[in-house]
């Protein structure tokens, strides 16, 4: 397997960086949590093993980023782009991200995902952005929108989760068109 190397990205408040293996036990601290992972469908990290071999297998594999607090060299949260299942033909990347609850409410989320679209839309040239998430999970949902996605419909029963339990999918996106819209009305320092 080989590592990607994701390029060094900053916002006014954060830096997002690429994964080590050293960040396992920060990574494990927040990826434990009942409250983190379910919402994204993934079960909650059960030892500082299993945090690691995520970040070698899953994160360093693909276009992640740690999220980390600037001047503080510590992951709060993670947030990536993969390809886009329902988009195979396109330069389109599916978006997602997960972060310490501590975190939670501060507007760090929103804060990485803008600079995520900005570097995806900006740099990479991407056609479309898409982002899922669960009905119940009302806090994604709120960054999705303050990040200016629009929602595309609800796939019902089609994504099976960790503990086999199925579950509806709310698809939102975001096309080039509709960035540049966005970044023309907003001063670029202050929202992107």
């Amino acid at each position: 397997m080989s590592r990607i190397k994701v390029p060094i990205l900053e916002t006014q408040r954060l830096v997002l960086r690429g994964w080590k293996k050293k960040d396992a036990a920060d990574l494990y601290a927040y990826a434990k949590s009942p409250n983190v992972g379910p919402h994204a469908g993934w079960k909650p990290h059960a030892d500082i093993r299993e945090s690691r071999m995520i970040i070698t297998q899953m994160f360093q594999q693909n276009m992640t980023w740690a999220i980390t607090i600037r001047g503080e060299d510590i992951p709060i949260g993670s947030i990536g782009f993969e390809p886009d299942a329902y988009r195979p033909h396109i330069n389109s990347r599916e978006m997602g991200y997960s972060m310490n609850e501590d975190y939670w409410g501060q507007g760090i989320m929103t804060e990485a995902a803008r600079r995520l679209l900005k570097y995806g839309f900006e740099e990479l040239g991407l056609a479309t952005v898409m982002i899922r998430t669960g009905e119940a999970n009302k806090r994604s949902q709120r960054v999705i929108e303050k990040c200016g996605f629009h929602y595309e419909g609800t796939l019902r029963q089609c994504y099976r989760m960790y503990n086999g339990e199925i579950r509806d999918s709310r698809v939102y996106s975001m096309l080039r068109e509709e960035y540049e819209e966005l970044v023309s009305l907003e001063p670029v320092d202050k929202m992107w």
